[in-house]
């Protein structure tokens, strides 16, 4: 067929001569008559093929300097898993915070932590001023003094005890006199125990109220009473609240808290899930959360609890992850989209997102047929993820596709 044109070209055209000639010519070859106009047809589509773009009903030929705003890529697989979208909120780690309370009523004279101070665990926070201290300490002194008159009782009745039974042995006390003094002996260690136990309990209720070893030591030493104490760091970490100024007066029944400390190294993800939706949740399921504080990131972790309770009102069921927030990024209550993987991956062919042409529910990308011919073609999409769309039927991995300029190509086939 093409050896054929050629001739007829080589010829002339035909049907550009003067009658005349195109009269002579076709008596000549009279089959001509019938042939030329079909083979002209096709002469003017292979030379329109050869010098620039042309289209057709599912595919398009681009030119080399279109090529350019091209980019071809390789059908490949990637491991899909499906996910349930939910909202929520960052929170602090309850396991790794706390509270800090008044054990006792008083009026607070100095603050010496603010919000924001990273605290170790016995550091002081603020100074309160307390009649209700006075009593404790009272205590404390009268069981030390307890204590003294105890020991100084066992004390003698050694004594007694050893000097009935030295006086026994040599036949001039009675036996008598010495079961007495094992009986005096015996009542005062048992006082002496009795002593060291209320000392002892004496000295634990004052750490309770807050007074250190080195307080309670002092106060040992020179029995002193002090109405001031200070309230020291129950735990290591960030003060994130205070709520407390100076000259206040606090109540240790209020239940108020004066501070709240946190380790902010880790935080929970809260997500909260449809009720339709938790029963495909599972404890070690993988969790992502974005926030829009840092949008060029997703936070990774895994679900470590599951609420076992619906609120009331939303309708939905709170999940828990813990993650690691070393670098701070990470704020209590900043709000979060949540995406749950809920089943196991599983491979199929992937193009990215741009190589998708969406019309209504119709979806097709541009499959590279030879160089610089691309065919349209209809396809089932699936999940997208990672810039990556799922391809459940229509194409198979291997293939190319245009991706960046799918939009480019699919504009010129439609003019």
């Amino acid at each position: 067929m093409k050896s054929l044109l050629f001739w007829i070209a080589r010829q002339g055209n035909v049907w550009g001569m003067s009658l005349t000639a195109k009269t002579t010519f076709t008596a000549k070859a009279p089959w001509l008559r019938r042939v030329a106009p079909l083979f002209g047809a096709s002469l003017l589509a292979s030379a329109a093929m050869a010098e620039g773009a042309m289209k057709g009903p599912d595919f398009q030929r681009v030119v080399p300097d279109q090529m350019h705003q091209l980019q071809i890529v390789k059908v490949e697989n990637y491991a899909f898993r499906a996910q349930r979208s939910a909202i929520g909120q960052i929170g602090y780690n309850e396991d790794a915070s706390t509270s800090v309370l008044t054990p006792f009523s008083g009026r607070v004279t100095r603050l010496i932590a603010k919000p924001g101070d990273q605290v170790k665990r016995g550091d002081p926070l603020l100074e309160i001023d307390s009649p209700e201290q006075l009593l404790p300490q009272n205590d404390f002194i009268a069981a030390q003094a307890a204590k003294r008159k105890a020991a100084s009782q066992y004390n003698l009745a050694q004594i007694g005890e050893k000097r009935v039974r030295d006086l026994h042995e040599g036949k001039a006390a009675p036996s008598k006199d010495l079961q007495v003094a094992e009986a005096q002996l015996a009542s005062a260690e048992n006082d002496l125990r009795s002593a060291d136990t209320t000392l002892e309990a004496a000295r634990a209720r004052l750490r309770i109220l807050g007074r250190t070893d080195a307080e309670i030591s002092k106060l040992e030493q020179d029995g002193m009473l002090s109405r001031v104490t200070t309230i020291t760091a129950p735990i290591g970490g960030t003060i994130v609240s205070r709520k407390v100024g100076p000259g206040q007066h606090v109540k240790s029944d209020s239940g108020d808290a004066l501070y709240m400390i946190a380790d902010l190294s880790t935080m929970w993800l809260k997500a909260q899930i449809f009720e339709q939706d938790i029963a495909q949740v599972r404890i070690g399921q993988e969790i992502e959360a974005k926030v829009s504080a840092v949008p060029n990131r997703v936070f990774k972790a895994r679900i470590d609890a599951i609420n076992s309770a619906s609120d009331l009102t939303t309708r939905r069921v709170i999940v828990r992850a813990e993650i690691e927030n070393t670098d701070g990024l990470l704020k209590s209550d900043m709000f979060a989209m949540f995406k749950i993987s809920i089943d196991e991956a599983a491979p199929a062919p992937a193009v990215p997102t741009d190589a998708v042409i969406r019309e209504g529910d119709v979806a097709t990308v541009w499959v590279e047929a030879e160089p610089m011919l691309f065919k349209r073609r209809v396809v089932e999409i699936g999940m997208q993820r990672d810039g990556l769309t799922q391809i459940r039927k229509g194409l198979a991995s291997g293939e190319l596709v245009v991706a960046r300029g799918a939009i480019f190509v699919d504009n010129e086939w439609r003019q």
